[in-house]
């Protein structure tokens, strides 16, 4: 295990996912979602491919032992990608990201619902608290006066929501897949399922591009290829809760970004929602962190010694 390595290569695969996001956006206005969808997913699919037969790994890493598995989580997975997406044209870049976080917070409750999963006061207070945050950043923008503007930006903000519940949906299978599954192939397949099932949106309008959006949808797939390398590459070098909570980060770069290069200006009520939000994550992160401690600190006390 490398600590530092391990937390490096997860800002990193954060601030290429923002970047990716930033993309996708500047195209949102023109390019509809499903297509953007179809550019993001087949061009991850070479850089995934090539990163694995550099690592001697595309006989193995490819092995699909639960074939349904991956198609749920295609399913749910593109539903999520494609809703958040949208919901970039109408919303700013960190309300977008805020409202995102939602996603671990639904986990946790899909967890317990059809997993069976056991969730004590303890997280379900922090679901409580984040979920408390979504409705704070979320309010202004279904309570706005009517008017193609507000009902623009309510539209958004659902769009976003929506991609996080299928978001947390894609969760769930991910961790019914990983029992039997590796995580290159759980990506891999993501991304050839979500290739896919973008092609059923192409009677729904899709449009010609020009070469500059051509450029940054090519780009967005590549970046999302290369932040899928960077986030497996990111567990293999350092403990899932040391590394989990540098996701936040992705609101500081996003905040930048947004500021930056689409002059959004954050309101207070979206900084005061992606706080309690960012709290309660990283409140559910230190108490897995602690319970597999104990855990552990359990099974080597019934170890035979000698």
């Amino acid at each position: 295990m490398r600590p530092l390595r391990g937390i490096a290569l997860k800002v990193a695969s954060v601030l290429v996912f923002i970047v990716m996001a930033s993309m996708i956006k500047a195209t949102a206005q023109h390019v509809p979602a499903g297509q953007t969808v179809f550019f993001r997913s087949l061009f991850a699919i070479p850089v995934i491919v090539a990163w694995l037969a550099w690592r001697g790994e595309l006989g193995s890493g490819l092995k699909a032992k639960a074939p349904m598995g991956h198609i749920w989580r295609g399913l749910v997975g593109t539903l999520a990608m494609g809703l958040g997406f949208a919901g970039l044209g109408y919303l700013p870049l960190p309300e977008v990201t805020a409202i995102g976080y939602a996603a671990p917070l639904l986990t946790v409750i899909f967890a317990a619902m059809f997993l069976g999963e056991e969730v004590r006061l303890f997280r379900i207070s922090a679901v409580a608290l984040g979920l408390t945050g979504v409705l704070i950043v979320l309010a202004p923008r279904l309570s706005v006066a009517p008017g193609e503007a507000g009902t623009a930006e309510a539209l958004g903000a659902m769009l976003v929501l929506g991609g996080a519940v299928f978001a947390a949906l894609a969760q769930v299978f991910v961790r019914k897949l990983v029992m039997t599954e590796q995580t290159s192939a759980i990506v891999f397949y993501f991304s050839l399922t979500a290739t896919a099932l973008s092609l059923v949106t192409l009677p729904f309008g899709w449009v010609w591009p020009t070469q500059w959006e051509a450029t940054l949808l090519v780009g967005a797939g590549l970046l999302g290829g290369l932040g899928q390398i960077l986030l497996t590459s990111s567990y293999r070098e350092a403990d899932a809760s040391l590394v989990a909570p540098f996701d936040y980060a992705s609101m500081l770069f996003a905040l930048a970004i947004g500021y930056f290069v689409f002059a959004e200006i954050p309101t207070l009520p979206m900084l005061c929602g992606a706080a309690l939000i960012v709290t309660a994550g990283c409140l559910i992160i230190w108490r897995e962190r602690k319970l597999g401690l104990e855990r552990a600190r359990q099974r080597k006390a019934m170890t035979p010694q000698g």
